[in-house]
């Protein structure tokens, strides 16, 4: 599998990336550089945040998203690159002390949100983690925020199975990706594991392809999972940077993989790199209409 990086850019901690199929634009978040980034062709952008950003996905009212320490936010992106017009959405981690993490949208346009203990100071830099403290929320067209867990040390993975009746969720911490069923009532049943602690680093965030196997970006590990419907583990695909984040299927035909890194001392490290793949992904979703 060839990999290029698809700008010239390297980032300290790229995270988050969305695939819009409607503007055939891929957006993405550098967290610990407070940057919400979109590349539409060859149209680079970026906002510049005065504090983390987990996530950037466009709304079907033609803003977007974006997941930061202090909360949800909505977006203008018609707004310059240095003074972004930012409102508040809702606030859906309490918590004091935490930031967001993973976020994904479900088939309904709700956004997921994952939470975690700040880890990043003033200036994105490292603070030590010395508590699970995170959560996950779920966040509907009106604001209405639902708590769904707490006691998470840090968020990461947020998939769906093609019925909907069941959530993949990693906890980093706990090496793990678990499986917890979704109720009528919309809660999240007791929780099983799905994926088992890998010798090849440590799970972080994942797309799903059209038949349901999981691409897990594996944070120390220089490379992807590809696991199957029983959470085993099909295939290492390496990778030529050290801390993988996150991945997602774009492109026209949505055979084109789109992986998130982090800083370090390789050439690549902290790029967003692309390959082409043989089957094709499941698309992402807008968070839906206010």
């Amino acid at each position: 599998m060839q990999w290029h990086p698809i700008t010239p850019q390297r980032y300290r901690l790229a995270e988050g990336p969305f695939w819009d199929v409607a503007s055939q634009a891929l957006y993405w978040a550098d967290i610990a550089g407070f940057l919400a980034c979109r590349l539409q062709g060859e149209c680079y952008q970026q906002w510049q945040l005065n504090e983390p950003v987990s996530a950037f996905i466009p709304t079907e009212s033609g803003d977007a998203l974006v997941t930061l320490a202090s909360g949800v936010y909505r977006l203008d992106l018609s707004s310059p690159a240095q003074a972004p017009r930012l409102r508040l959405f809702c606030v859906a981690d309490p918590v004091e002390g935490n930031r967001a993490n993973e976020a994904r949208c479900d088939a309904h346009g709700r956004l997921w949100l994952g939470s975690m203990q700040n880890n990043l100071d003033a200036q994105g830099g490292d603070v030590p983690l010395t508590r699970r403290s995170g959560g996950l929320f779920r966040v509907d067209a009106r604001a209405v925020v639902t708590p769904l867990l707490s006691g998470q040390g840090i968020v990461n993975t947020l998939l769906w199975n093609a019925a909907g009746d069941t959530l993949y969720c990693a906890d980093t911490l706990d090496e793990v990706i678990y499986r917890y069923p979704i109720t009528a009532t919309g809660q999240l049943g007791p929780r099983q594991v799905w994926a088992s602690a890998h010798a090849r680093g440590f799970p972080d965030g994942s797309a799903m392809d059209s038949q349901g196997e999981v691409w897990n970006a594996r944070w120390d590990g220089h490379c992807l999972l590809r696991l199957g419907a029983d959470g085993q583990c099909r295939e290492v695909i390496e990778l030529p940077v050290a801390r993988p984040t996150s991945c997602v299927f774009g492109g026209a035909d949505l055979r084109t993989l789109y992986v998130t890194s982090a800083a370090g001392p390789s050439a690549l490290d902290g790029a967003v790199l692309m390959a082409r793949v043989e089957v094709p992904g499941l698309p992402c979703r807008r968070f839906a209409q206010a």
